[in-house]
């Protein structure tokens, strides 16, 4: 049976290189390729890139899936004490699936309590390290590195890690027997 695997993305102002060059490559590798978010149709990058939307978050059965990816940007924060997505981030990390996370995103997993003793990355400025906070509130161990893998957990800072962070999703599932 095919791989599937899922994509969660903000209606509006998701990363457009978090989201297309991962889903491009996951394609690429053979992996079916769902994605999803508050409201079916076109979801809206901050770059003026448009995702299909073929999901809702209250639909998803995350069983159905072999990983779950949340992307990243400023409508990520949306999602940062959504209770479906939370739901989701949890039921995943409870089946030991691949949940990945990538930008602002693992701030998301951290919220949602999936990130406790894990050791992650997100995006963070010099002048903005509030989502590494969110991660240590969490009770994550915060890394300065651009792709953080602990287990079945792969976070990433930012678009110029999207082709390190999808490969690594990739060979997390090629190597597994989720």
């Amino acid at each position: 049976m095919q791989k599937k695997v899922l994509i969660i993305v903000s209606p509006r102002d998701f990363r457009d290189e978090e989201y297309f060059i991962p889903k491009g490559l996951l394609k690429k590798a053979a992996l079916t390729v769902d994605t999803a978010s508050t409201a079916l149709g076109i979801a809206y990058g901050v770059m003026g890139g448009e995702a299909e939307v073929n999901l809702l978050l209250e639909k998803v059965e995350v069983k159905d899936y072999a990983a779950v990816v949340f992307i990243g940007g400023p409508g990520a924060r949306s999602y940062f004490d959504h209770p479906e997505v939370h739901r989701i981030a949890q039921e995943a990390a409870k089946m030991k699936m691949v949940l990945a996370a990538i930008c602002i995103a693992p701030v998301i997993l951290a919220r949602s309590g999936v990130l406790a003793g894990r050791r992650a990355t997100v995006w963070t400025s010099a002048l903005d390290k509030s989502a590494v906070r969110d991660l240590e509130r969490g009770e994550a161990t915060y890394l300065a590195e651009e792709l953080v893998i602990d287990d079945n957990i792969i976070t990433a800072q930012g678009p110029a890690a999207a082709s390190k962070f999808a490969a690594a999703i990739i060979h997390k599932l090629q190597s597994s027997n989720l």
